[in-house]
């Protein structure tokens, strides 16, 4: 082979693999890094035994005012002393009403019932609302004394919120005070 063209060719195979070796990637561990592997949680707890818990009391109903909830009364019917019921003056009333909460709020302690009209027949004016969770049916109870002089009386009373708003239907007491008869001797 003659020496001029041998030097040649090595100078274009030089020329050809630098050219070929900086036009191609070498790193592949480079791009193989920017592949993204999510993490996994290992599932390594285990449940305590039962028998190591501590004893406690169940802890006492108390509901409490959520925000954002709604707040309903629903009358659903007199328990005691229907409409009308006759007593003689000064007897002592047990009213009972059936309601259910169908509000989302849970009614506790800082609820109230209060008087809206009519006579309080003994009665403080403004009382505790009974607590009870949204969607269930509780029994709100007042007592009363027939007042002292004949005729028809009524009681109305309106669950209020902790704020002050009044909510829900109405509830009544309506009653006739009739002298009893005297006894003849």
């Amino acid at each position: 082979m003659n020496p001029i063209r041998a030097r040649k060719i090595c100078a274009f195979l030089f020329l050809y693999l630098i050219f070929h070796a900086g036009c191609t990637e070498s790193n592949h561990s480079a791009r193989a890094a920017t592949y993204f592997v999510p993490p996994t949680l290992a599932v390594t707890a285990s449940p305590l035994p039962l028998s190591t818990l501590p004893a406690t009391a169940a802890p006492a109903f108390v509901p409490t005012l959520e925000s954002g909830c709604s707040n309903l009364l629903a009358y659903i019917n007199d328990i005691t002393i229907p409409d009308g019921t006759i007593f003689a003056p000064g007897e002592n009333i047990d009213k009972r009403w059936l309601v259910e909460n169908q509000g989302t709020c849970n009614w506790n302690n800082r609820y109230s019932l209060r008087l809206t009209g009519g006579d309080p027949m003994g009665s403080t004016t403004a009382q505790s609302l009974t607590p009870a969770l949204a969607g269930s049916q509780t029994v709100i109870r007042i007592p009363f004394k027939a007042p002292e002089g004949q005729g028809k009386y009524r009681s109305a009373w309106q669950a209020y919120t902790p704020d002050g708003v009044p909510f829900g239907d109405p509830i009544f007491i309506v009653i006739e005070v009739v002298p009893r008869a005297a006894s003849t001797p």
